[in-house]
């Protein structure tokens, strides 16, 4: 699915360039605990989240995730979308909870659900 796509279905805002728009996703993962994102998610995923602070773009950017979007209409700083544009990250937010919004990403066909095996 196209990250234009999962904008779309999430009825996202985009916030931040158009740099990722056509790029390919074909699993997600929902967390707030980076410490999980770190720990158990793959690379080249999209990343759901309602962490709004500058520690989600930096494990991110640690985990070459380029693109994020944070639920439950929170609201982004300038100062994370500079930092993520600067780093060629796609920024969406989506007034949906994550649990609707992982949830309308596997009915719209993402069903890899982005994490590496524990063991």
């Amino acid at each position: 699915m196209k990250v234009s796509d999962i904008i779309q279905t999430l009825d996202g805002t985009l916030l931040t360039g158009d740099a990722n728009l056509d790029a390919e996703i074909s699993s997600a993962c929902g967390a707030d605990l980076m410490s999980d994102v770190m720990a158990f998610v793959k690379d080249h995923v999209v990343l759901l989240t309602g962490l709004v602070n500058p520690q989600a773009i930096r494990t991110a950017e640690m985990m070459d995730i380029k693109v994020i979007v944070f639920v439950r209409g929170k609201t982004v700083t300038k100062d994370m979308i500079d930092e993520a544009t600067s780093n060629g990250m796609t920024l969406v937010a989506t007034r949906f909870s994550m649990f609707i919004a992982c949830g309308k990403l596997y009915e719209a066909g993402i069903r890899s659900g982005g994490m590496r095996e524990r063991y």
